[in-house]
């Protein structure tokens, strides 16, 4: 085993202190994004998720899927990625089902599949503004003319 110190991992490494909060949704994906980026392989999409009844569609995983990638990193294992399967990673990133299927299913990529495509998808979705926010923003705004 070899002993470094932080500053000569921290060039190769994403260095986060102990105890670092638990990531929001938008962070997650922003992680699951970059994670795909410098993913060096080929990503396979999951087939035809739209016509599996929803207790098989759970349950499902590939090797060299996105999914997969995603679990291979241990900052997301460590937030609470529990499995590289559909549904633990649909609930984890907080996707809907629309989400899911956009950024996962083989019928919107039509063998063209890259792990910076689905890097892109996962980046758009964590860039909208959710209605909270948008909630949110309304409420400052209203209470700054009163």
């Amino acid at each position: 085993m070899q002993h470094k110190s932080l500053d000569e991992i921290r060039p190769v490494a994403q260095v986060m202190p102990a105890g670092a909060g638990k990531m929001s949704r938008r962070e997650k994906l922003e992680r699951w994004a970059t994670v795909l980026e410098s993913y060096p392989g080929r990503v396979r999409p999951l087939l035809r998720i739209e016509y599996m009844p929803e207790q098989e569609r759970v349950l499902l995983r590939g090797d060299e899927t996105p999914l997969s990638v995603a679990y291979g990193d241990p900052i997301l294992r460590d937030q609470g990625l529990a499995s590289d399967r559909f549904g633990d990673a649909k609930g984890f990133f907080e996707l809907t089902d629309q989400e899911a299927h956009h950024l996962l299913c083989d019928c919107h990529y039509h063998g063209t599949m890259t792990a910076a495509g689905v890097a892109a998808r996962a980046r758009s979705i964590a860039n909208r503004v959710s209605f909270r926010e948008l909630w949110d923003r309304t409420r400052e705004a209203a209470a700054s003319w009163w």
